[in-house]
């Protein structure tokens, strides 16, 4: 599973990169939408007029909801753009690597309940561990180590039930606390990134000795983007955590069923032999 998780991140990684950088060089070697500088004219000034400019002459409702998205990025600059972007892809890549572990980690535990009982009547022990070997899923490995203890006595096996099901739990939810952390961070990112935006429009408008209502708009726009970005990367990323949590919590609730169900079972074969 670790080696899939860097391949899934190392990929997204890459794909986002590229794409986010390649669309920041097309734009800025367009002349359709670069403004020459003068000597009279600060870097943020002109950033602040091409940003009002371009919303002046051409809607959002003639372009296409994906281009806004790539313009809108750009626009606020990559620094802190780039930043939020690659907390977005390392979640969602740790996401993804979480949501593919547990869909595996599902069984039906009520088929398997089934033919360890069946197995255990028919076969012994040896044959219950047999097909616990060849099924895949925490509870199946719960059951193997309860029936590899077996002839040590039921309060031992109780033990390594309750010992197990702990590391696995612990395997269920790794990387839970990375993920709450690019929670965390990328609103947090963005709110930076506005901060500074906000200082260097004041900057600008220092300079200039006068308050354009171009460089006021213009400024504050493209230090709000960064809150923006980071609030929607936040809000994705925590529909993901949830989802991940309630998974997590029904196969907790599975596992603890199954096991009780299976102590059972063992008591009433150890019992009759």
């Amino acid at each position: 599973m670790l080696t899939m998780k860097k391949l899934i991140a190392l990929m997204m990684i890459a794909g986002m990169l590229t794409f986010g950088f390649s669309n920041m060089v097309v734009a800025q070697n367009n002349p359709a939408t670069n403004t020459e500088m003068t000597s009279e004219t600060t870097p943020v000034e002109a950033q602040a007029t091409e940003v009002v400019n371009t919303l002046g002459t051409e809607t959002i409702e003639s372009k296409g909801f994906h281009q806004v998205l790539k313009e809108q990025f750009i626009a606020g600059g990559w620094q802190f753009m780039g930043s939020i972007l690659i907390v977005m892809i390392l979640g969602l890549a740790l996401s993804i690597e979480r949501i593919i572990y547990l869909n595996l980690a599902t069984t039906n535990n009520q088929k398997l309940l089934n033919q360890v009982e069946s197995a255990l009547q028919t076969g012994g022990v040896d044959s219950a561990k047999s097909i616990c070997q060849d099924t895949k899923g925490p509870v199946a490995s719960i059951f193997y180590q309860g029936l590899d203890r077996y002839s040590e006595g039921m309060e031992i096996v109780e033990k390594s039930i309750v010992s197990y099901g702990s590391v696995l739990m612990g395997r269920l939810e790794k990387g839970l606390s990375w993920i709450a952390l690019f929670i965390a961070l990328a609103p947090m990112l963005g709110f930076l990134g506005t901060v500074i935006g906000m200082v260097v429009a004041f900057q600008a408008i220092e300079a200039a000795g006068d308050i354009s209502a171009n460089i006021v708009a213009g400024g504050m726009k493209v230090a709000l983007l960064t809150t923006v970005f980071g609030l929607i990367t936040a809000i994705v990323l925590q529909v993901f955590y949830n989802y991940l949590l309630s998974k997590i919590e029904g196969l907790i609730n599975d596992m603890e069923d199954s096991t009780i169900t299976f102590m059972d079972i063992l008591t009433k074969f150890k019992s009759k032999n």
